[in-house]
């Protein structure tokens, strides 16, 4: 298993990352739309409006011009029959940048450390691999803006192996290029409530056929900075069982272009025991 070192210094990272507003309500504004103090944008809203840190992506894009990096770290956990599995993602960066309105480049990398342990009898065995999961790369296109406050958008990304490395002892196999993409819906439900929903589909690349995807996600901001939101997320395979997922958490807005965030989650169905996740999000100009 994870040394306790490592437990406690994820911990001390969730705990040290103030707390929320989900990604469709936005606290950048008071309920009577005056941007925050230290926006230096007097005439244009440039206000952050980030991806993390659920699984629903907003319709949004960043407007161009602007750069956003989105980054964090992550634990999960899952035990069954006597062996465990224990993943921590030390990076989850994603930078999305503005290239024309309503068009954003995506490029995104993840480092992963994964542990698996077996007991068997007072034996206990344990293996460790540490790797960059598979790049992607795609694009967001905001398609429609509403005045009624409902936001609809396509995502679109390829999930390139070359970042990838095989585990020691193990024969290399042929590595294929992974796709997803999604519809992606917000509305606005009031000045400080919101849903959002993702329907699409994903391969991933190991030849196992499409998997269905969807996503539902409600925010609400408790004040002009801080918000949670709650969700529920998961996939459908072709050629095995659904897997179905919720989670919970909280955003923190320092800035108009700087936000925190921390979530907490586990699987529905068998899968997944714990999520743990924390990081920022941060905007600027180019």
């Amino acid at each position: 298993m994870y040394s306790l070192v490592k437990i406690l210094t994820l911990s001390l990272f969730l705990i040290g990352s103030a707390t929320a507003v989900a990604q469709q309500t936005n606290p950048t504004k008071t309920p009577q739309g005056t941007p925050l103090e230290n926006n230096p944008e007097t005439t244009t809203d440039h206000s952050i409006i980030t991806d993390r840190p659920d699984a629903t992506e907003s319709p949004n894009t960043v407007e161009p011009g602007f750069i956003q990096i989105e980054t964090g770290a992550y634990y999960t956990r899952f035990e069954e029959n006597g062996t465990t599995a224990e993943t921590l993602g030390y990076n989850t960066t994603l930078a999305r940048i503005g290239l024309l309105e309503n068009l954003e480049l995506r490029l995104a990398v993840n480092y992963e450390d994964n542990q698996l342990t077996s007991k068997m009898g007072a034996t206990e065995v344990s293996s460790d691999f540490k790797s960059f999961t598979p790049m992607l790369a795609g694009i967001k296109i905001n398609l429609f803006e509403g005045r009624s406050g409902t936001d609809f958008g396509f995502l679109g990304h390829l999930y390139l192996p070359f970042s990838t490395s095989t585990p020691e002892g193990m024969t290399p196999e042929p590595q294929t290029t992974g796709a997803d993409f999604r519809f992606s819906v917000g509305h606005e439900l009031s000045d400080r409530s919101g849903i959002a929903y993702n329907l699409g589909g994903q391969w991933s690349g190991d030849h196992t056929g499409m998997a269905f995807v969807y996503t539902v996600a409600y925010g609400y901001a408790l004040s002009n900075h801080i918000g949670a939101y709650v969700e529920l997320y998961g996939d459908a395979p072709e050629h095995s069982a659904a897997n179905h997922y919720w989670d919970a958490g909280f955003t923190y807005l320092a800035g108009w272009n700087l936000q925190y965030d921390i979530t907490f989650g586990r699987s529905i169905t068998e899968g997944q025991d714990l999520l743990l996740s924390a990081g920022l999000s941060y905007k600027f100009a180019y």
